[in-house]
């Protein structure tokens, strides 16, 4: 994210996208729920987005859902802070892991102290009661790299940042888009094994430098964390490549606008945070109420109306494409 990051303002560009539409799921408000989300990390923009759509659902239903997360990325982290709403006693948790395989244990000792378990960008978890993803994943990274391929005419050196080698959707994002790569453009190079940002811009942009010294030829770079494009685009501009070094990835507007104004930035595609989150918070509430998620649910949520149910794994159709042709209606 941006070096000097600000919590975005709370009810920003929320309104009547996150209202729950006509026909949608319901369920019984009676007795008031305890839910906790549990996010990668604090203070960065994409779960600052988060925590506003927690805190619209919380005020549209009068449950008491709150966000948490740790000041650094650490899942050592988050396994002391689920265990200290284990011992909260709350109904549910809802996180967001920054190493599935390592919240396994906790999580599991979460459902067998009847606290129901909602994950979000996690689909291997097995200790839950429910994964809520916003899309399929493999999909998304064979969309990013269709569109990275596109802005290097089909050919070149390219590099992939994940946020953390440990989190699953990156890692599937990026599989697939390498997949995709070598099925679809051969003459496209990978020129390194994924780059680990730990979901920091600033780590990003150092690891980025070293990329351009090492590999002079490069022409693209795909990002997954939030932060990996923008770090990327300040050492491309910096090195004065733009335009030169084709950028695409996962972030928002209020992180990389700038750069997609310049040009430095190809394209962003995201989902919206705000709108996980309520939808993660719903199917908490549900399986508190002990309501059954099918195949073809209507969340209520744009992009979670028709959803895909694989076991416990729910999937929307929640990807958007930015570019300086549409960004002006993203102010989140």
């Amino acid at each position: 994210m941006a070096l000097n990051l600000r919590k975005l303002t709370a009810g920003v560009a929320l309104g009547a996208a996150l209202i729950v539409g006509a026909g949608a799921v319901t369920h019984a408000q009676d007795a008031k729920q305890t839910i906790v989300t549990v996010v990668k990390l604090s203070g960065i923009a994409w779960f600052n987005r988060m925590e506003e759509g927690v805190e619209q659902y919380a005020e549209e239903t009068g449950h008491d859902a709150t966000q948490v997360g740790p000041a650094s990325a650490d899942a050592a982290l988050q396994v002391q802070m689920i265990e200290d709403l284990i011992a909260k006693k709350v109904d549910a948790i809802t996180v967001v892991p920054n190493s599935p395989e390592a919240l396994e244990p906790v999580l599991g000792k979460a459902l067998n102290a009847g606290i129901k378990v909602v994950g979000h960008e996690a689909s291997s978890l097995q200790n839950i009661t429910y994964d809520v993803e916003a899309f399929d994943n493999a999909a998304y990274g064979r969309h990013l790299m269709e569109a990275l391929a596109q802005a290097m005419g089909g050919e070149g050196e390219y590099a992939v940042f994940v946020g953390h080698l440990t989190a699953k959707t990156h890692n599937e994002w990026v599989d697939a888009a390498i997949e995709y790569q070598k099925e679809k453009y051969p003459d496209m190079t990978l020129v390194t094994d994924k780059l680990e940002s730990n979901e920091q811009q600033q780590t990003a942009y150092q690891k980025t430098k070293e990329l351009l010294r090492t590999y002079p030829n490069l022409k693209g770079i795909q990002g997954s964390a939030g932060e990996d494009v923008v770090g990327a685009a300040l050492a491309v501009e910096e090195a004065g490549l733009d335009g030169k070094v084709k950028i695409v990835g996962t972030s928002l507007v209020s992180v990389a606008g700038p750069y997609l104004e310049t040009g430095a930035i190809e394209m962003i595609s995201f989902w919206d945070p705000a709108k996980a989150g309520i939808a993660m918070n719903k199917v908490a509430s549900m399986a508190i109420a002990g309501e059954e998620v099918t195949d073809g649910m209507d969340l209520g949520v744009e992009g979670y109306n028709a959803i895909k149910l694989d076991g416990k794994v729910l999937y929307g159709q929640a990807w958007v494409d930015v570019t300086t042709d549409n960004m002006s209606e993203y102010d989140f």
